[in-house]
């Protein structure tokens, strides 16, 4: 591979760039109420930044995958963090993205394919497994920081709100990938250090873990235990039951108007 391919599958994607640049220009928006509608900004900032932690927690997954002895990575175009070379990008981007609609819940999605057979070393397995989630958890850090340093005096509301339930989703995130079930990172992180055999037995299943995890949460009692704990470990990083559920409020553009929250920033 000459120098100058090496350089172009490195390169960032203008594509990731736009994405961030909406981002950059819709977080602005919403900081400065520039926008004629702040819940179409908060909706465009939420999800811009949710698909640029999507390409992140990809990107990743790549890296670490190249440092660990995959050399194919960068043919692949998964260094350049342009989501539309992702082995199945309805799965990294869209179907999280309608998660995040509908529910809003942050789906693990996953489409970096990685040649195993070129890595050595159970723990270089595991690492590459784990890589991808623990962006999240740093993303959610990155969000909550502001909330867990007392850095809010002069924030508006509206951010605030917005930045609330960004972090929300990267916890969601966090923690589902990090599930030891088969087809999520999780399991990726322990399959090294299981036996043949089983991991041969479980091997049929794994297109099925994350259905399965989000058909146990559809149980009400299980749903209802699951998010007790995000908003405990939210709480825990200053963050408020309050402030994720204004934050989703204003993300939801397309539902009525929730008044209570509206009066924060009124």
């Amino acid at each position: 591979m000459s120098i100058a391919s090496s350089r172009r599958d490195r390169r960032i994607s203008p594509v990731f760039l736009g994405i961030a640049a909406v981002t950059a220009v819709t977080g602005w928006a919403v900081w400065t109420d520039f926008a004629a509608d702040a819940r179409i900004a908060v909706f465009l900032f939420v999800t811009s930044a949710w698909i640029v932690s999507l390409c992140l927690h990809e990107y990743a997954h790549a890296r670490t995958a190249l440092h660990s002895g995959d050399i194919s990575i960068g043919a692949k175009g998964y260094l350049t963090l342009n989501p539309l070379k992702y082995t199945h990008a309805l799965l990294s981007i869209v179907l999280p993205v309608i998660f995040v609609i509908m529910g809003g819940i942050g789906l693990p999605g996953g489409a970096v394919f990685i040649e195993r057979s070129r890595i050595r070393g159970r723990w270089r397995h595991s690492l590459i497994s784990a890589a991808g989630p623990l962006t999240n958890v740093v993303f959610a850090l990155v969000c909550t920081a502001p909330f867990w340093l007392d850095a809010l005096d002069g924030v508006p509301a509206t951010f605030r709100f917005a930045l609330a339930f960004l972090a929300l989703l990267q916890v969601t995130a966090a923690i589902l990938n990090f599930l030891p079930v088969p087809g999520l990172d999780g399991y990726g992180v322990i399959e090294p250090w299981l036996s043949r055999k089983f991991r041969a037995q479980v091997e049929p299943f794994a297109p099925f873990g994350l259905l399965a995890v989000f058909g146990i949460l559809f149980i009400p009692e299980v749903n209802r235990a699951f998010f007790d704990g995000i908003d405990a470990i939210l709480s825990g990083l200053g963050i408020s039951d309050l402030e994720t559920y204004c934050g989703q409020d204003f993300y939801r553009f397309w539902t009525t108007r929730n008044e209570f929250c509206q009066s924060f920033v009124s």
